[in-house]
């Protein structure tokens, strides 16, 4: 095959790399689209191909997960070997293919620092062991090793209870509303996901009852681009306001990453505590 074929064989394996350090899939698309436009402008010879797209698109991601938040100098120290001081590995070699992470742990993945998110999910999602990372980190075995060591201590750590888990997931459920992308919509639903409306909601045009997460994507696939992120209490929700008024709410419940019950509610008893949620009340 030449290298066009190659990379559309291997397209798939490296999106779902990319999607897993990244929690993002349209920034893994966007990683995975640059390693392409890399290996285009490539002149030298590559012995194996899948190796090499694996270690450039895992660099990308490294890189934008660097620019997302600068982080303490000691977060992202590591020992540092230069690349003549140890072999050449082939990460495709050692890549298994793994279901996608989730959302449960995409949050508790925000956590790490990027080096250790990428030795964390290459490691215990893909299976890559601790010489590749070290390869693909430009650090020693050893210390790839601390940085998954030390990740799997920080994701094993309890949340505060502050709720910021489930923001994570009610705003990755509206932005696939609004986008449309029903996949997405279905991985952040329960199997058994429903849907209710109150009475003042009811009258005010929402439907009363859906059952079933495939029914629930249905429903809001497309839709919710009106809708504004609030408080409901101290529950993650979004509403629709009408002249800065809240009017009905969108009151969800999320349980180990997924969304189980969105409730649509306009009685002015539970209107009364609903509050706008700013960037920086986000937690």
């Amino acid at each position: 095959m030449d290298q066009t074929q190659v990379f559309e064989a291997e397209r798939a394996r490296l999106l779902r790399i990319a999607t897993n350090v990244l929690g993002d899939r349209g920034e893994a698309e966007d990683v995975v689209q640059t390693a392409w436009l890399r290996l285009d402008r490539n002149e030298a010879e590559i012995d194996n191909l899948p190796g090499w797209l694996t270690t450039v698109t895992t660099r990308l991601c490294l890189d934008r997960l660097r620019l997302r938040v600068p982080l303490p100098v000691e977060d992202e120290e590591v020992e540092r070997v230069s690349a003549a001081a140890s072999p050449p590995v082939d990460p495709a070699d050692h890549v298994v293919l793994a279901d996608t992470v989730g959302v449960a742990l995409q949050v508790v993945l925000d956590r790490l620092s990027p080096s250790e998110r990428v030795a964390f999910v290459l490691h215990d999602s893909f299976g890559v062991d601790f010489t590749t990372i070290a390869a693909v980190l430009d650090t020693t075995p050893s210390a790839a090793r601390k940085l998954a060591s030390r990740a799997r201590g920080k994701v094993a750590q309890p949340q505060e209870p502050d709720h910021r888990a489930d923001w994570v997931v009610v705003d990755a459920f509206l932005a696939a509303a609004r986008e449309g992308d029903f996949a997405r919509l279905l991985t952040l639903l329960a199997p058994d996901a429903v849907v209710a409306g109150d009475q003042a909601a009811v009258a005010l045009g929402t439907p009363a009852a859906i059952d079933g997460q495939r029914a629930v994507a249905e429903f809001f696939n497309g839709a919710a681009s009106a809708a504004l992120p609030v408080f409901v209490a101290d529950r993650p929700g979004a509403a629709w306001f009408d002249r800065g008024q809240a009017r009905v709410v969108f009151d969800f419940s999320v349980e180990d990453g997924v969304v189980r019950r969105i409730d649509f509610r306009a009685e002015p008893g539970v209107l009364v505590d609903v509050r706008r949620r700013r960037d920086d009340t986000a937690g």
